[in-house]
């Protein structure tokens, strides 16, 4: 029997609201897509990026284009040179991995050939307020052991050091989402070292990052919408320490694997990150950020899950069960 590709859209309420430098969202519209083989059915899920113009019409109607070719066998690997990065393409490859995985009975992970994954810490958000604000949210989250605070240029060293107050034992990492073209950023940069702040994400906008050339920065910086997939990398030797996989720029675990090995070939460290998502869209990245230093993969926290997501307990994620991917 040939396989059959299905795709929809489907929404999720943020848990209260998600701000970062960009703006506001109240809710997540995901595409999902699902293929079956008549015994089996593959399931995953992509996240728009919407800071590149992607949106969910776009992504499922670039999913349902490729139901003929789903039905004549095309892999992952086809997708790869048939499909662009992107949300469209994340779904699909993660629907076919389950596929896989489901069929041979293997798991993902042992596909791989990595250990068998244990839970791990993980970044859990912070939004971006006013200073006030963003103490009281930390002080509620102080028992968390990783913090990822949302920045945005003026201000930003008095949102590290009211956040530093709210939970004084955390660790610390920015992300300035792009918004400090303008400034000093090795003068900020120092500035943030004084509260222990062990990561900066993005602080140029992207196609800008020759504004670091001359940083000297004594906090590593992270890539995150400077880098999407392999034909990145070059960009970022010299600028960047880090980069920040997701997915969902990647368009996909298969891209997203490779673009580690890579990566780490350079000498870069790795970051595994996420767009709002379910637990759905987080379970492929998983093995991703077993060969990261850092994981945020906190999506489904700050949104109301799907049913039978993801287990948060404490600062951890645990790994996902086969029965939600994989």
């Amino acid at each position: 029997m040939s396989r059959i590709l299905t795709a929809r859209i489907e929404r999720f309420a943020v848990r209260g609201a998600f701000v970062i430098a960009r703006g506001a969202k109240t809710h997540v519209d995901v595409v999902v897509a699902e293929v079956a083989d008549g015994a089996h059915t593959g399931r995953g899920e992509g996240t728009p990026i919407y800071y590149r113009g992607d949106d969910v019409e776009q992504a499922l109607a670039a999913i349902e284009a490729q139901r003929d070719a789903v039905a004549g066998g095309a892999t992952r690997a086809d997708l790869l040179t048939t499909m662009p990065s992107g949300a469209a393409r994340n779904a699909l490859d993660a629907a076919l991995w389950d596929l896989e995985a489901k069929i041979s009975g293997a798991a993902v992970w042992q596909t791989l050939g990595l250990p068998k994954p244990q839970p791990m810490l993980t970044a859990y958000t912070i939004s971006l307020g006013e200073p006030g604000a963003m103490e009281a949210a930390a002080r509620a989250a102080k028992g968390r052991e990783l913090l990822k605070l949302k920045i945005s240029g003026e201000g930003d060293v008095e949102r590290v050091a009211a956040v530093r107050r709210g939970a004084p034992d955390a660790r610390l990492i920015v992300d300035a989402n792009e918004a400090w073209g303008a400034q000093d950023i090795e003068r900020l940069a120092h500035a943030l070292d004084a509260h222990r702040v062990e990561l900066i994400e993005q602080p140029v906008p992207a196609g800008q990052d020759h504004l670091l050339d001359h940083v000297r920065s004594p906090i590593p910086l992270c890539a995150d919408e400077s880098c999407h997939d392999r034909s990145n990398l070059g960009s970022l030797i010299g600028r960047y320490r880090f980069i920040n996989i997701k997915l969902d720029k990647a368009g996909g675990l298969t891209e997203a694997w490779a673009l580690a090995s890579a990566a780490k070939q350079r000498g870069l460290g790795l970051m595994t990150g996420c767009m709002l998502s379910t637990s759905l869209g987080i379970a492929p990245a998983f093995p991703v950020a077993m060969l990261s230093q850092f994981a945020d993969l906190d999506g489904p926290l700050l949104i109301e899950d799907r049913a039978g997501g993801m287990r948060f307990e404490g600062s951890d994620v645990w790994p996902p069960e086969r029965e939600l991917w994989g």
